[in-house]
């Protein structure tokens, strides 16, 4: 704090700037997941190959990091080993890329906010592995909010227009593998 308890510039423009990343960030996201549901949607454009939508993305963002580091060299690269990555980075990597391709194969079947919806449940399916794993202990009031979360997505649901079963078996595996 500066004098009289004002806030420095440089803090309240590293917030300013925080605040304008964030939403950056909120709506490129909100363009994607708008644009996966145009793509896939088979009353809009139709593409029914969600496996090469995922694989667009997945090009894009290796590319735009090797932009960054390797061209642009805006981010330090990081050396690490080849058993390193193969068994920290290849797995995530694999994971996330599951759950992306789930995820845009769940745009067919179902509407943009059911699947945003289904993604509240992402608490519960992070809680509940880390207990199943034991990287979690396991307390009864962590499990009761848990228990409130999926009842809230199942009240929402109950009045979803489209709800197609095979849609929200995919959604839910997006979450799970996420």
């Amino acid at each position: 704090m500066g004098k009289g308890g004002a806030v420095s510039e440089s803090v309240v423009r590293k917030i300013a700037i925080s605040y304008a990343y964030v939403a950056v960030w909120i709506f490129l996201s909100f363009a994607v997941i708008v644009y996966n549901k145009y793509i896939l949607d088979r009353k809009m454009y139709g593409w029914p190959y969600p496996i090469s939508l995922t694989m667009i993305h997945m090009l894009f963002c290796s590319s735009l990091a090797y932009l960054l580091v390797r061209v642009l060299k805006l981010v330090d690269p990081v050396s690490m080993s080849w058993d390193l990555y193969l068994k920290s980075v290849l797995p995530i990597g694999l994971l996330y890329s599951l759950s992306l391709w789930l995820s845009n194969s769940a745009y067919i079947y179902l509407s943009v906010s059911f699947i945003q919806m289904l993604k509240a449940l992402m608490p519960v399916a992070v809680y509940s592995i880390g207990v199943l794993f034991k990287k979690e202990a396991f307390k009864s009031e962590t499990m009761a909010n848990m228990v409130s979360i999926s009842i809230g997505v199942g009240i929402a649901a109950y009045g979803e227009a489209r709800l197609d079963p095979w849609g929200v078996i995919l959604q839910l595996g997006a979450v799970a593998f996420e």
